[in-house]
């Protein structure tokens, strides 16, 4: 099995803010409640024009800038959404054709807020397989085009972002350590957004061109479930919690993350999210909170990093990975 090592890594988000006192005047809300509540602050909101390609594109210019890489020698595309900009032709193929990169495969992927690292894993396979050399790895998501702003209980949490890392075949210095992937198609009336068909497990759903989420069952499922598919990781790999120098849970809120924390008996503090000045931006939300890491002098090369996500399937995916990142020429743009 051949190596593969993540060398480079950009994001973007929106310019607009939408913040807690703007939604006091949307819904029957207000920022003390959704700080208690979620740990959120703010979230970023795309334009009317404005679509998950847009912010993929952004999100890899700022990568090739701050790592003076280039793309078109790029060998395959993946990008992880759930909300594309078309039901088809793909972002990825989109993407392809705006970065002007000739000879590569390109395809989206489906998994909901786990996607990333169900993306990553994909990226690892196809270079550990010898068929791939480069491959663009991306999370995007705008989830706020598929929000109800009359329901205070989902609205208050989305936003919109992307994340994009580049991962190369590399034998000397390797990123993938370790992984766990699952799915409960049980749960999967939980989180759902209907589409050609209007009932999933005997169960009609809601026909709306919106998210629906039911909260309390998707937090009772992670809260019972995630901890111990880590521990999976943990065993597999021979590496203990104490080893992992930073846990980046999904950011879907932060009340959720603080009891997987406690099940694990792993710090908060060593725990990065990226909730609290952008929301849960579904497959962006992991990319979003390394590369807040990376920015913040937190994260450097030679950590192990857990990630983990979960989401809509009831779908889940972690990644344990060891930072090695090539030199960094630019400082980055602010978020």
């Amino acid at each position: 099995m051949l190596g593969a090592r993540i060398t480079a890594i950009g994001t973007y988000v929106p310019e607009r803010r939408l913040t807690n006192f703007d939604l006091e005047q949307m819904v029957d809300t207000n920022n003390e409640w959704i700080i208690q509540r979620t740990g959120i602050h703010e979230r970023r909101i795309t334009r009317p024009d404005e679509y998950t390609s847009d912010l993929c594109v952004s999100a890899v210019k700022d990568l090739m800038q701050r790592y003076n890489k280039t793309v078109e020698d790029v060998d395959m595309i993946i990008v992880a959404t759930s909300t594309p900009d078309f039901p088809f032709p793909s972002v990825s193929s989109i993407i392809q054709d705006r970065l002007k990169i000739s000879q590569t495969g390109a395809i989206d992927l489906s998994a909901a807020c786990a996607g990333f690292v169900y993306a990553l894993h994909t990226a690892h396979c196809y270079i550990a397989s010898g068929l791939h050399k480069k491959i663009l790895v991306i999370g995007a998501d705008t989830i706020s085009k598929i929000t109800d702003y009359t329901d205070r209980n989902t609205c208050i949490l989305f936003g919109d972002g992307a994340g994009a890392v580049l991962v190369e075949r590399d034998e000397k210095s390797k990123s993938f350590i370790g992984f766990h992937l699952g799915s409960d198609g049980r749960g999967a009336q939980h989180v759902y957004r209907s589409g050609l068909s209007k009932k999933v497990n005997d169960i009609e759903l809601i026909d709306t061109q919106y998210l629906v989420q039911n909260g309390r069952e998707v937090f009772r499922w992670v809260v019972r479930n995630v901890p111990d598919s880590i521990r999976q990781i943990s065993e597999k790999t021979q590496t203990s919690l104490d080893q992992v120098d930073w846990f980046i849970p999904h950011s879907a809120n932060l009340r959720l993350i603080e009891p997987i924390c406690e099940k694990l008996e792993y710090p908060i503090k060593k725990t990065l999210y990226s909730l609290v000045n952008f929301g849960n931006t579904s497959a962006a939300t992991i990319p979003l909170a390394l590369d807040l890491g990376i920015r913040g002098g937190k994260v450097k090369n030679g950590d192990r990093v857990l990630m983990y996500g979960f989401g809509s399937g009831l779908v889940h995916a972690g990644q344990l990975l060891q930072i090695n990142f090539d030199q960094q020429v630019t400082v980055p743009t602010p978020l």
